[in-house]
Parts: structure tokens; C-alpha cells; sequence
């Protein structure tokens, strides 16, 4: 099953960022194999791999990709951010990294929002509501084995359900921010419609690794979940569209297909920037405060309403990340982006360099 022409990696449908890996190794005609099903089971005792002798990842994650490291062991690996990274230095071709700096790091930070905050309106829409929790709670346990049994599944359903409604508040959804996270959504959604008119792309005629990031979340919000799928029917037929093309793209030819220019992307992504700052830049500040104190939790405004979640050491380290990207770059490029970050609530995320 595993072998140096394939990539494998254990996923399920109903997992925005298998479909976000799934949809970008097709794009860039990299050979893989996918297994649906739980990493951990698979790999554990009595699993389909627990003879290589793999240990599960901790914590369990989908997709969980099984690489080999400089020692030619196989391991699991499962961030999708550096996997995609790791995969341009092993396979030529079909980049899904612009070249422009000033590009690649607006990408990066796209990534990141697809990755950390487009999620949140997929958490909140599959959970918060009775119809579409009733519809994902009978889906998934389909997903992960479709011959159930009738009882079993109803067991599953009811576990499945009550168990991740509980969650709701680790990502920060409640009541009292279910408007915060639904008016994001809609305008998220209104900034996307405008710009899929201008470009079939986040940066030109090809895809990035942001757009892969954002339609892999899709996936779920447009493709599974009911009440999100509406709405988008009615904000952005465009974006519906989009995710539809975007599932296989293996018949581009990137050779013809070009990067816009860094200096000419159209006003819709600073409005998407804007989105970023207005929204996500304050949780990922507040986080990081949160962090710096030892708090568990945290409350910050967001959109003129409290937002209070749990903290996370991973949002953390995406802010590190962010700051690393910036900094990375020379100080032409620097400025070439907070000309255009200036203003949108971005900025507040690069903080003075000690």
C-alpha cells in the first residue's frame, strides 16, 4: 500500500483540510493514494498499517500524511502549511507558490485565515444549528462506513452530535458571537463574489496554496452543511461555482497561466484584507496575549460584540509564523506590502522587529 511513487495519506470527506490536500496533489499531478478512515485506528494495534510500526499522531489530525524522513523512515505528518511547503522542494512544477514575494507572503497569510478562521464559520454553521447538526451527526459516521448497521449508526449519530456541539465554545461559538461569526461569513462571501468577477483566482490565472487553503473549508460550508450552503446560494453563485472547478484542476496548464502582478490586484483583496483585520487579527492578538499570560481563555471585541474563547498554543505559533514570513523578506518587499496592508487591520499583526 505504501510506496516511493505514492504519496498515502488517511483522510475523510467530511475533513475541509484532507479535501484542501486531496484537491492541491491532483492540481499538481503528484501520484497519492488516499485511505479513508481514523489515522489512529489504522495505525494502531490491529489496524490496517500496525504492522510498519508507526505511531499515530498526537493529537490525532485529518489528513494524516505518511512520509518518509532523512533517514528514509516512514512517519506521520499531518500540518497540512509545511506539508504543502515540503512538497514543492520534492516535486518540480505546477507551483502553488507565487514567486513574488510580496505575492507569496499574502498568500501565506490567506493560507493561514482559510486554515484558522474560514474554519470557525464551518464549525459554528455544522454545529449551532439543529437541522444542519441532525444532518452532519447522520453523515459522518456514513462516511467513516456506510454498511452500518441501522442501531449502530443511530449510536454513532447521538455521539457524534452531542459530542461536538459540546465543542462549540473551544472555537469560540456561542450565542452571543453566532452573529459575529454569520455577518463575517456573509461578507466574506460578498468580497468573494466581487472578486471571482475579476479573477478565477486569489492572485491571477492559477491557484495557490491560499486558494486550496479557503475552498477546502468550502467544501463543507457550500457541499455539506445546509444553512451555510444556502446562504451562499444567495450571497456568491461565483463561489459555489468556484469550489465545484476547484475539486480537480489537474487539467490546467499553469506553463499559460500567470501570477497577477502584485501592484495590480484588484480592490476586492484589500477588502478581503480588511475582512482579515476586522476579524481574525484580533483573535490571533488577544491569543497571543493570552498566551503571554498563562490565561486559559480570552475576550477581546470583535465586530462590536465580545468574543471569548479557550487559548491555543498553535494560533501562537501561527502569529510567529506570520511575523517569520515578514521578516524573511527584504526591506523593498516589506514596504511594498504595508502599502497595501496599511489601513486594513493587518498591519497590527507584524510586530516591530527587536
Amino acid at each position: 500500500m505504501l510506496s516511493k511513487e505514492k504519496i498515502t495519506l488517511i483522510g475523510a470527506p467530511p475533513s475541509p483540510y484532507t479535501r484542501k490536500m486531496i484537491a492541491l496533489l491532483r492540481y499538481r499531478h503528484i501520484p497519492y493514494e488516499i485511505i479513508w478512515g481514523n489515522p489512529g485506528e489504522l495505525l494502531d494495534s490491529g489496524g490496517a498499517f500496525a504492522d510498519l510500526g508507526i505511531e499515530p499522531p498526537k493529537p490525532v489530525l485529518l489528513p494524516t500524511f505518511l512520509m518518509r524522513d532523512d533517514q528514509g523512515e516512514i512517519k506521520t505528518v499531518t500540518d497540512s502549511t509545511p506539508i504543502i511547503r515540503r512538497l514543492e522542494k520534492e516535486f518540480e512544477g505546477r507551483s502553488v507558490i507565487p514567486e513574488d514575494p510580496a505575492l507569496c507572503f499574502l498568500n501565506y497569510l490567506l493560507e493561514d485565515f482559510g486554515d484558522e478562521w474560514v474554519t470557525k464559520y464551518m464549525f459554528h454553521y455544522r454545529w449551532h444549528f439543529e437541522e444542519d447538526a441532525d444532518n452532519a451527526s447522520s453523515i459522518l459516521p456514513l462516511n467513516h462506513k456506510v454498511d452500518l448497521q441501522e442501531d449502530i449508526w443511530k449510536l454513532f449519530k447521538e455521539g457524534i452530535g452531542s459530542r461536538q456541539i459540546e465543542r462549540l465554545w473551544v472555537v469560540g461559538s456561542n450565542d452571543i458571537t453566532a452573529p459575529i461569526i454569520e455577518n463575517s461569513y456573509k461578507r466574506f462571501l460578498g468580497i468573494m463574489q466581487i472578486h471571482l468577477s475579476n479573477l478565477p483566482f486569489l492572485f491571477g490565472q492559477r491557484p495557490s496554496s491560499a486558494d486550496f487553503a479557503i475552498y477546502g473549508q468550502l467544501t463543507q460550508l457550500i457541499g455539506l452543511d445546509p444553512t451555510s450552503r444556502a446562504i451562499a446560494h444567495e450571497e456568491s453563485i461565483r463561489t459555489v461555482a468556484w469550489i465545484n472547478s476547484m475539486e480537480d484542476l489537474s487539467g490546467i496548464n499553469p506553463d499559460k497561466s500567470t501570477w497577477e502582478n502584485f501592484e495590480s490586484l484588484p480592490g476586492s483583496m484589500k477588502s478581503l484584507l480588511k475582512e482579515i483585520g476586522h476579524v481574525y487579527v484580533p483573535a490571533l492578538l488577544a491569543n497571543s496575549e493570552a498566551l503571554k499570560n498563562g490565561d486559559e481563555t480570552w475576550e477581546t471585541e470583535i465586530d462590536g460584540s465580545t468574543w471569548s474563547q479557550k487559548t491555543f498554543n498553535y494560533q501562537g505559533k501561527c502569529l510567529q509564523w506570520i511575523n517569520q514570513e515578514f521578516y524573511a523578506l527584504s526591506e523593498l518587499d516589506q514596504k511594498r506590502l504595508m502599502d497595501l496592508l496599511e489601513g486594513t487591520g493587518c498591519e497590527k499583526l507584524l510586530m516591530k522587529k527587536k
